[in-house]
């Protein structure tokens, strides 16, 4: 460049050409000069710091392992400890006044596919980001033809972000690459499903009277449309004095399941305000098909999905430690618990607000104070001894 700048002076002058190229020399092995010296002081500087960055690598992959060393004798010591299955037979289980319900029958489910799967272990776990809050849901649509990821943040809120694709959302920006859908309601609590192109959601039906009566503490079940964004169906969900049936988890009322079976909803009432209630959903017209009062306690329970027709229970304590599948129940009859798996789930930060399975994927997809999480679960037939 100074070269080039020399060379224009030279041609606009019209005398004393020799000495300006003389001087547009003189700078240009200066600034050579000036630049060898640069590169000879900055080139120590460079191998210190890649030897130092070698170094801290080194001392993390280190620490790493130690880590993954503890957690494996973390795993042998809980597996030499089961925790007993959660077994409670009462009058509400067997046929006593908690039949008396509306629907609520107990009779074994009619499976409609051949699943017949059970969960032998959690097997790990993928933290993709954190986004929003400490409340909320992340999922995918389990019959759904595309990629698209679903992410609703908090416990009362009407805004659904929709991201193409599971890249976007891991984006630093990701908001930027998402759309959003506003539903006509804000929905209660994290107990929301996405299945077959509908978003269905709790919400308070309108006209709650406030100081008790009929519609105290009952919900309405929306079936909300995400491409023409309209409502297409809803009905009052058919449990009165409805309480959240995790212990842990205090805002949701009803939270909807998906599997290899349809729909499903999980919820407790005052009837039984121990114990969790599970109910098997038309997803077309939002009917409740049957019902069933099943063992699992309320209490210390965080979150719940469902798997070929098998309700399976994840507990924690509080303040949060880790987390592990305490309760399930068949509601086809076919897993006994003394045939269920009780894993643990790996270390995490917090308590889930929500899980998600998808049963295309075999993946739970978790929400964790804030942080997306997504669990491979491994899988065994359920007459297999465990």
């Amino acid at each position: 460049m100074a070269q080039w700048h020399c060379s224009q002076r030279t041609q606009a002058g019209g005398h004393g050409v020799g000495e300006r190229l003389a001087q547009c020399q003189d700078q240009s092995s200066r600034h050579a000069a000036e630049l060898r010296d640069f590169k000879n002081k900055m080139l120590p500087l460079l191998e210190v710091a890649e030897k130092e960055r070698e170094a801290l690598r080194t001392e993390a992959d280190t620490i790493s392992g130690r880590v993954d060393r503890l957690e494996r004798e973390v795993d042998y010591l809980e597996t030499q400890n089961p925790a007993l299955p959660c077994v409670e037979f009462d009058e509400k289980v067997t046929g006593g006044p908690g039949t008396k319900g509306k629907g609520r029958r107990n009779e074994k489910y009619d499976m409609v596919t051949d699943c017949g799967y059970t969960i032998s272990q959690v097997r790990s776990m993928k933290i993709l980001k954190r986004f929003g809050g400490p409340a909320g849901l992340w999922t995918k649509d389990p019959l759904g033809q595309t990629e698209k990821i679903y992410v609703l943040d908090g416990t009362q809120n009407d805004t659904a972000f929709v991201f193409p694709r599971l890249r976007d959302f891991t984006l630093a920006m990701a908001a930027r690459k998402a759309s959003r859908v506003r539903v006509p309601f804000p929905w209660v609590g994290t107990g929301q499903l996405v299945y077959g192109g509908f978003l269905y959601f709790a919400r308070r039906p309108p006209g709650r009277p406030g100081g008790g009566g009929e519609m105290e503490n009952t919900l309405q079940l929306i079936k909300f449309h995400l491409a023409n964004r309209t409502v297409v169906d809803s009905s009052v969900f058919p449990a009165e004095g409805l309480i959240p049936p995790y212990g842990l988890t205090a805002d949701t009322y009803i939270d909807l399941a998906a599997d290899e079976e349809g729909l499903w909803a999980v919820y407790a009432t005052r009837e039984d305000d121990s114990h969790l209630c599970l109910a098997k959903l038309d997803p077309q017209t939002l009917d409740t098909e049957q019902q069933w009062d099943t063992p699992c306690p309320r209490e210390n329970a965080e979150a719940a999905f469902v798997i070929c027709g098998t309700l399976y229970v994840v507990y924690n304590t509080r303040p949060a430690s880790r987390a592990r599948i305490q309760c399930s129940f068949d509601a086809s009859g076919t897993l006994t618990p003394e045939r269920a798996a009780l894993p643990y789930f790996p270390r995490r930060y917090g308590a889930h607000a929500s899980l998600r399975y998808n049963p295309r994927e075999r993946q739970l997809y978790a929400w964790d104070d804030g942080y997306q999480i997504v669990y491979k679960l491994e899988m065994r037939k359920k007459e297999e001894e465990v």
